[in-house]
């Protein structure tokens, strides 16, 4: 059997367990939507736990598979003789969010057909997933979550896990003159500092050489600017991974990509790399247009 922390995601249609699903992916578990419960034994058998990458599983299983009120104790029971540790996480919400759920995205309620009415498949649900929602490990309402709070809850959850993926940082360099990263979380304009493109020594060079470097940080407002620039990520990035954030994008740009932008992203990175953040460094306009 695994030996990883399993999750096994439950409840009522509309609740939130495909948010909560994607999260748990995001933090790095394996998951698996609409798990039929009579394969649950054997995909266990899997030895999944060898990639260590994987923080743990998690598998969403309810009544869109028809036999599984009818089979699920029988095989959760089957499991946990055999020494099979996973927890039941059941999600619910109010019936008048359920419905509003439901009218925004205008799918079906798997127990509304037949000419039943909406609420009367929800009551449905919430009456047959009754003993269910008792031998849950837990319970979460979801009424009064958006997606981004959902998303939050379930990597709080996820954090059990030792293995769980963390955010991951890129830092990149660029020129304004190319367009903007469309993929950039912050973008931090650094044409205001002394540009070494007008010194005939340094022209050549770009931000990684030394001389750049040296002449760029030399000034006294670019390292005030730096100062006060990493005192910024040092608070943002801990609340973009509170928020379940799985990727960062800080962009540093300049005129041309080649000089400031290069030797500030740099120094950016190193910076977040001594934190012991997960964090890699590109520099998009680099080797563009060199001067000749």
């Amino acid at each position: 059997m695994i030996n990883r922390t399993i999750f096994i995601i439950t409840g009522l249609s509309g609740s939130g367990k495909s948010t909560a699903m994607a999260a748990l992916e995001d933090a790095g578990f394996y998951c698996v939507d609409n798990m039929p419960v009579d394969l649950l034994p054997k995909f266990l058998e899997i030895p999944i736990e060898r990639d260590s990458r994987i923080a743990g599983i998690a598998l969403v299983m309810d009544l869109r598979e028809r036999g599984f009120l009818t089979k699920y104790n029988a095989v959760f029971s089957e499991l946990r003789q055999k020494g099979c540790y996973f927890e039941i996480l059941f999600l619910e919400a109010e019936e008048e969010i359920l419905v509003q759920r439901y009218s925004e995205t205008r799918r079906q309620h798997p127990l509304s057909s037949n000419g039943k009415s909406l609420l009367a498949g929800i009551r449905e649900e919430k009456k047959q997933l009754e003993e269910l929602r008792s031998a849950a490990d837990l319970v979460i309402n979801t009424s009064k979550f958006n997606v981004h709070q959902l998303k939050t809850k379930f990597l709080d959850i996820a954090r059990r896990s030792k293995n769980i993926v963390p955010m991951r940082i890129s830092v990149i360099s660029f020129g304004f003159k190319y367009g903007i990263p469309y993929d950039a979380d912050l973008i931090m304009d650094v044409r205001f500092m002394a540009n070494p493109y007008f010194n005939p020594d340094l022209k050549q060079l770009d931000g990684e050489s030394q001389a750049i470097k040296e002449f760029v940080l030399g000034h006294e407002e670019t390292r005030v600017f730096l100062g006060k620039y990493l005192d910024l990520l040092d608070y943002l990035i801990p609340l973009y991974e509170k928020e379940g954030k799985a990727y960062l994008t800080i962009a540093l740009g300049c005129t041309g990509g080649r000089h400031r932008s290069v030797a500030i992203a740099r120094s950016i990175y190193e910076h977040i790399n001594a934190m012991g953040k997960t964090v890699e460094l590109n520099h998009r306009d680099r080797d563009r247009d060199q001067p000749s």
